[in-house]
């Protein structure tokens, strides 16, 4: 796991790219956490004639966690619905990245009582990168 300053957090994964976003939707809505979209940027480069590393995004939530934050401040739905990136590195490996519920919270300047409604997809994403 790493860890940066500007609120991100990063998990290497044991999978490629593409399975790695397959296990996660699955644990996702496995959890009742919906998800949105799935953004393929290394897909539509090709489409596009260009090259890129594996890249792909989920867009993931759930109405009853984030819709009590937005209730507190309207501008945390920049942040929301939350975002899993994952991707392949020059080395090969497949990394996940996403924002830390504490930038979430500070970035907004939310309750940390909040943070809960934040912490279970990072928990998922944790247990992912662990096997």
């Amino acid at each position: 796991m790493s860890s940066h300053a500007n609120g991100i957090v990063q998990f290497r994964s044991a999978f490629d790219a593409s399975t790695t976003i397959d296990k996660l939707r699955n644990a996702f809505e496995s959890h009742g956490i919906t998800v949105f979209a799935h953004i393929d940027f290394s897909g539509d480069a090709q489409r596009s004639g260009l090259t890129m590393r594996a890249e792909q995004m989920l867009i993931f939530g759930n109405p009853k966690a984030g819709t009590p934050l937005m209730q507190v401040e309207p501008l945390v739905g920049l942040d929301l619905p939350l975002k899993a990136l994952v991707w392949d590195d020059e080395h090969g490996a497949t990394w996940i990245a996403c924002n830390t519920p504490e930038y979430i919270l500070s970035r907004h300047r939310l309750p940390e009582a909040l943070s809960a409604n934040l912490s279970g997809p990072l928990a998922i994403i944790k247990s992912l990168a662990a096997n």
